[in-house]
């Protein structure tokens, strides 16, 4: 069964790039991903896509058709293409016996698919068919400003408590910058607040205390520095996503199977219940003692007949006065 990676990332981050270099490096390893693309508005992809989103639906038509920006027409567009989500999934699993891993580029605007209906359906779609875990790529070169590299943390926490599934935080770019810095950071505090008292400001004070509150976020979370540039760090990014797919196994999987069984229940017992009231109900329109819901509702017209009889008799007696009147 492939491992799924969901590429996640704040614009301008590599997350196309690396996904180039991760394509590259597996197939030097004779194992070539599954690769999806579900960015509609990306001009030219430096890979090949096995699924790509612009195949089905046309951005530029989205924008026009129904009046919206670039923004809008991406969402609306990620959106359409959601609906059809289970198709997409039943071609990963006619090839799972084929591959080992499954990559899925999203947009570059992060909220598109972490806020969206989309990203909820093709994350929790691929989560209840394959081990899926999410690779959050980040701006080394960015992240070494202090306030920088907490609003990324603070982002990595809202994707990790939306979606649920195993993170691993890759920082890109460690060609340019070591990432080592950023992960003494997430371990010691005591030199992230180190680095904020060079600077004292409302922002400083923020971030020292957001970086004690996130402390214990950290420790469940899993590090990867990577260079989409020169590919390095590939080794040590798939080591991570295994032990994500094992996380998966090990904590996930028991929890979704014990709430599909929760569901079956749920659902049998409804069923169950409605079976019951119609047994009931035919039971009652049946009984030959009447009264309930089948009870049949009898008219007099015998007094009805009659009524219609006296009224006549009066008519014609009124006739004959009249001609005698005459």
């Amino acid at each position: 069964m492939p491992s799924v990676c969901l590429v996640i990332g704040m614009a301008g981050c590599g997350k196309t790039s690396l996904m180039q270099r991760v394509n590259a490096y597996l197939h030097s390893r004779e194992a070539p991903p599954y690769v999806i693309n579900l960015d509609p508005a990306v001009t030219n992809l430096p890979y090949d896509a096995n699924v790509d989103i612009r195949d089905t639906v046309n951005y530029k038509a989205v924008m026009k058709e129904y009046n919206l920006g670039p923004n809008g027409a991406i969402l609306t567009a990620a959106n359409l293409f959601a609906t059809r989500f289970d198709q997409v999934v039943n071609l990963c699993e006619r090839r799972a016996k084929e591959i080992d891993h499954i990559f899925v580029d999203t947009p570059g605007q992060i909220e598109i698919f972490t806020w969206s209906a989309s990203g909820a359906i093709v994350s929790e779609t691929f989560a209840s068919a394959f081990p899926t875990c999410i690779l959050y790529v980040m701006d080394t070169v960015r992240s070494q400003d202090p306030q920088c590299f907490m609003s990324n943390m603070l982002q990595a926490v809202s994707i990790l408590y939306k979606f649920r599934l195993p993170m691993v935080l890759v920082f890109n770019k460690i060609d340019v910058v070591r990432h080592e810095t950023q992960a003494e950071w997430m371990t010691d505090f005591e030199k992230f607040h180190a680095v904020l008292d060079e600077n004292p400001t409302f922002a400083s004070d923020l971030s020292r205390s957001m970086s004690l509150v996130l402390d214990e976020f950290y420790k469940h979370l899993r590090v990867a520095g990577v260079s989409a540039m020169t590919g390095e760090g590939m080794e040590g990014l798939f080591e991570q996503i295994e032990r994500s797919r094992k996380e998966y196994l090990a904590e996930y999987l028991p929890e979704l199977n014990a709430k599909k069984e929760e569901n079956r229940v749920r659902e049998e017992t409804r069923r169950a219940e409605a079976l019951e009231k119609l047994r009931r109900d035919a039971e009652d329109g049946g009984g030959g003692g009447g009264g309930g819901r089948g009870e049949t509702v009898v008219m007099d017209m015998k007094r009805d007949v009659k009524r219609e009889g006296s009224g006549g008799e009066e008519g014609e007696e009124g006739g004959e006065e009249d001609d005698e009147d005459a």
